[in-house]
């Protein structure tokens, strides 16, 4: 299942559908869905598209202080940061980065009791050390006690995080949780977290766009780095369209 969800979403990105579309004009020899393809990629290659889709599922661009925020039974802090390398025994940190530097300082300011790392680990990498279990030992050497750290079973995707952090909290009513994640994945995550029995206080982090940018000629040239946006804000609103229907029609 896990890798289906993995999967199945590519086919609604843009370079999955402009794949496609090549392929079955290629097929079925018309030139129009290649003109489709074409299209679709510089739609959104362009930094005008991908900056205002990321922005939209990030809701804003400011970063929430740690003063603001209140107390809680515990700091979560989801995976996804960090790469395991040969050589490297704790790992080389990844982009979100934020998520580990936020819940660490969350802690330290005395906002919650507990800090949680989620034990991620895809089942196509058996070997693979947990990613919770390096963020921890990275965070014993930064001076959290070892009483205040807890680790989840392992888990696959936010979904699953949700629900072990549950099973970890047994959580029979509703349970106040500091979410750590990058902002563009936060909407997702609460939910899930969410319609898991916690009470969530969101904290975003690792940001991916600044201001709005003032309009030029080059917010509307192909980049590599605007279809990655592109790609990240959409699979997330298929997360979110995902998560909503299942539970819609499960009702």
């Amino acid at each position: 299942m896990l890798l289906i969800n993995k999967i199945l979403p590519i086919l609604f990105l843009p370079l999955g559908f402009a794949l496609l579309c090549m392929i079955t004009g290629l097929v079925l020899r018309k030139l129009v869905f290649l003109w489709y393809a074409a299209l679709v990629l510089w739609l959104f290659s362009m930094p005008v598209v991908g900056d205002g889709l990321m922005r939209f599922v990030e809701g804003g661009t400011t970063r929430v202080p740690f003063s603001s925020v209140g107390r809680a039974d515990a700091v979560v802090v989801l995976s996804g940061m960090i790469r395991q390398v040969d050589g490297a025994p704790l790992g080389e940190w990844d982009g979100a980065v934020d998520r580990f530097e936020a819940g660490i300082s969350l802690y330290k300011d005395g906002k919650a009791p507990l800090l949680v790392f989620t034990r991620g680990q895809m089942p196509w990498q058996p070997y693979a050390i947990p990613e919770g279990e390096l963020l921890a030992r990275r965070a014993l050497q930064l001076g959290v006690p070892q009483r205040a750290i807890r680790l989840t079973a392992k888990v696959g995707n936010t979904a699953d995080e949700a629900v072990a952090a549950r099973k970890l909290f047994s959580v029979t009513k509703e349970k106040k949780i500091i979410l750590v994640t990058s902002a563009f994945h936060m909407r997702r995550a609460q939910y899930l977290f969410e319609h898991e029995g916690f009470d969530v206080v969101p904290f975003r982090v690792d940001y991916q766009v600044e201001k709005v940018s003032d309009l030029t000629i080059l917010r509307f040239l192909p980049s590599a780095a605007a279809l990655e946006r592109s790609e990240k804000a959409l699979h997330e609103m298929i997360g979110w369209l995902y998560y909503w229907a299942r539970w819609q029609f499960a009702k």
